[in-house]
This record gives C-alpha cells, structure tokens and sequence, in this order.
C-alpha cells in the first residue's frame, strides 16, 4: 500500500472545492514538481533477485560499493605496480604513503600493552576499514553517484561485525577474565549487578553509536545541500531580477557546505577508525 502525502490530501480537499474539475491534475503536477531530499537515497533494485519471502537483489547501493573497492584496488595497483612505487614519489604514491603512515600512526598510538609485531596484526584490517569508508564518503559527493554511507543498515552491519571481532580478540587474550571489563574494581557488591547491567548495556551501544554517528552525518548533510541547491535553482528559474539576484546568497552558501561536507567526509571516516582503535584498545588492556 502507497501512503499519501498529507500536504498533497490536503491540498487536493481544497483544490477540489476551488477548481472541481483540474483538481487531480493541479495534485499530479505538485507531486512531479516537488521532490523530496531524500530521494537521493533510495535503494534501487538493478538486478532482482527473489527466493520466497527473502530478497537478494542486486542494488544500486551495492554497485556504488563494488565501484569503491574497484577503484580503491585499482588505484592502489597503479601505485604500487611493478614490485613497488618509486624511489621519488609522485603525487598518488605520495597519498597512498600519507594515508598508510596516517593509520599507521593511529594504530601505534591508541593500542598499548602489545609489541609493535603483535600490533600488526590489527594494521590491515583497519587500514582496510578506513580506506573503504574514505572512498565511499568521497564518492557520494560526485554528483549523480549514491553514497553507501549514508544508510543506517549498512553502517550498522560494519560496526557491529568490527564489533563482534573486537570482542572475540578480547576473549581470546583473557578468555573469561574477559568479563571483569563489567565490573569496575571496588564495586561495592550490593551494586555489582546493577553496575554489570549498566556496563553491558553501554558496552553494546557502542556499536550502534559507532553506526549512527556516521549514516546521521552522512544523510543530514546530504540533504541540507540538496535542500539549499533546489532553493538557489528555483530562484534563478524564476523569471525576476530580484530572485536571480537573491538566488547568489544562497548558491553561495551551498559552495560553502559542498567544501564543508568535504571536511566531513574525511573526518567521519577518521572518527570512526580512531574508535575502533579505541575500542580494540579496551578490548586488550581491559580498560
């Protein structure tokens, strides 16, 4: 079942007191002139794919994903093709150096208690996490492209299997003892199990929190951009001296969010890698 829109309901109880005749068609050209801002992110099935009640289909978000990790492959190949880069780098190895030595120090930084081999260990897969959603971010500021980012499933799927990972490192070094990571020392022991509770609870939202922040961001910025630059295209359109004149103001202040949602792009994907790191960090070192 389709919902109506109840601005359209609305507008077409007192179009049709109005103009009892064109009402429908005065609704119908509302309804293809107005679009919504969040119609930039609606899932498209490419390729349907239907097995009983579950749907596989292939989407225009996961053709967005699979043109990322092509072009992150692709452009790490050319960089470091031939055995390895040059003795004089240019300016894409130069990136792909900043980039390594960025998470690099991350890594080195936010994890204590464990010798730089063992560290290692995490590097690949936190230099993978930080690449792919540096990408995808960038990738969703070209126009007519899909950001992956910006839709909560996806950010929750990723934060919750880095979490379940992060986990299993920490059952792995201290097996049960584990546990006493929900039970600060000195607890009084009538309050223990209410303290356990409370640090389980905020334990497991860390995940969610983690996948909220960046599909919050990601969408809320999206849309206000998409929101000022159909407000800034109505005017100009309009035929007023006054409107294309005022439409500089805000054409101007939507240049300055598109520099903006730049900054943020790189900054999410940063966040959400120093968490990770933050988390793992508790993970080993029972913090």
């Amino acid at each position: 079942m389709v919902m109506e829109n109840p601005f359209l309901r609305i507008f077409k109880s007192s179009a049709e007191d109005s103009f009892p005749l064109d009402s429908d068609s005065i609704v119908e050209g509302i309804s293809n002139s107005v679009h919504s801002p969040l119609q930039q992110f609606s899932i498209i099935p490419l390729i349907p794919i239907k097995m009983g009640n579950l749907f596989f289909s292939f989407t225009n978000s996961s053709l967005f994903m699979l043109l990322t990790l092509g072009l992150v492959l692709l452009f790490l190949h050319f960089v470091t093709k031939k055995g390895g880069g040059n003795l004089v780098p240019n300016a894409w190895q130069s990136l792909v150096e900043l980039i390594y030595d960025f998470v690099l120090n991350l890594v080195n930084e936010q994890i204590d208690g464990l010798s730089g081999n063992v560290k290692q260990k995490f590097f690949p897969c936190i230099l993978v996490t930080f690449t792919f959603l540096l990408f995808c971010n960038l990738q969703g500021m070209i126009p007519y492209s899909f950001t992956v980012t910006s839709h909560f499933l996806i950010t929750l799927g990723l934060s919750f299997s880095l979490f379940l990972g992060i986990t299993i490192v920490g059952f792995q070094k201290h097996g049960l003892h584990f546990l006493s990571f929900f039970l600060p020392a000195g607890v009084p022991l009538p309050l223990a199990p209410f303290l356990v509770l409370l640090e389980l609870i905020s334990y497991c939202f860390r995940a969610l929190s983690l996948g909220i922040r960046l599909f919050a961001n990601m969408m809320a910025g999206h849309s206000l951009v998409k929101i000022l630059s159909g407000f800034a295209w109505t005017m100009l359109c309009m035929n007023d001296l006054f409107y294309f004149i005022g439409h500089l103001g805000p054409l101007f202040i939507v240049l300055a969010l598109t520099g903006l949602e730049l900054g943020v792009a790189i900054l999410q994907a940063y966040v959400f890698t120093i968490l990770i790191c933050i988390y793992l960090n508790d993970a080993i070192n029972l913090h």
